[in-house]
């Protein structure tokens, strides 16, 4: 999951994956605890080292963090020093072979697949999912190609676009290494598995069956490309897309949420 959205700028500090992409998602400027710790006192001061990371680049302290066990004192610091719980996250997940359900056996020859995010596509997921300009946009981008990708678009009836998804195959990359900073994470080894990401729809064509298409055709494309399984991820919150998952045959494998340092208020007046 990593490898297949990977952050401008990475560093490896006592198993925590430090990220930043110029505040573009919050997963690509978020802390990846690989080894999240157990140690009280060694938490706090890996805590402080990332909170003066993050402050150089002028942005906020947020982790990616699991429940669960392995979690339980990493979780216990942040709550003791006030960080928020937000963005509860599902992670999804499907094997190979099975025929994605709600459609015709064969390839959607409406569905265009490429290998890079053409214009079309990009204008339609920034426009659904996007914060910011061009500048942002760049950075996205630029997160989009850290790794072997097909990008999947339908057109309404009109040739404009309704929906995009991209399916990210990040393939064998390197391990991670300490303490040097780091350009690529940890994949399964061989064929590997996809992740699928950018679901977005436009908000009038919503409802008419654009975001199945898009899932079935790229789940055809990995099966196509040897793929062993497929991840995505959706908010806890998002009923609707969660239906769409499920009628193709994925199904929860564990949670994460974000949590964030709450601003610190300073004093004002006389």
């Amino acid at each position: 999951m990593d490898a297949a959205w990977r952050a401008a700028e990475c560093e490896e500090s006592g198993g925590w994956v430090l990220r930043a992409a110029s505040g573009v998602t919050q997963r690509a400027n978020s802390v990846w605890t690989r080894d999240p710790g157990e140690d009280p006192h060694r938490l706090i001061a890996r805590l402080r080292q990332a909170r003066l990371w993050y402050r150089d680049r002028r942005l906020p302290l947020i982790f990616q963090s699991f429940d669960g066990p392995r979690y339980a004192a990493l979780n216990a610091v942040l709550d003791a020093e006030g960080f928020t719980r937000q963005s509860e996250t599902l992670v999804l997940v499907r094997p190979s072979g099975a025929e994605p359900g709600g459609g015709s056996a064969g390839p959607d020859p409406a569905v265009e697949i490429t290998p890079e995010p053409t214009a079309d596509w990009l204008d339609l997921w920034w426009s659904v999912d996007g914060r910011g300009g061009s500048a942002e946009l760049a950075v996205a981008r630029g997160i989009l190609e850290c790794c072997p990708a097909v990008y999947a678009l339908v057109r309404d009836d009109d040739g404009v676009p309704a929906a995009v998804a991209r399916l990210a195959m990040p393939g064998t990359v390197p391990a991670l290494t300490d303490p040097v900073p780091v350009v690529a994470g940890p994949a399964p080894a061989g064929p590997g598995w996809g992740g699928l990401y950018c679901m977005a729809t436009r908000p009038d064509a919503r409802r008419r069956g654009y975001g199945g298409r898009i899932v079935r055709a790229l789940l055809r494309e990995g099966d196509a490309r040897g793929l062993e399984g497929y991840w995505l991820l959706v908010m806890a919150s998002n009923a609707g897309a969660r239906d769409l998952y499920a009628q193709a045959g994925f199904r929860e494998a564990c949670r994460y949420l974000y949590r964030q340092e709450r601003p610190k208020r300073h004093l004002t007046g006389c």
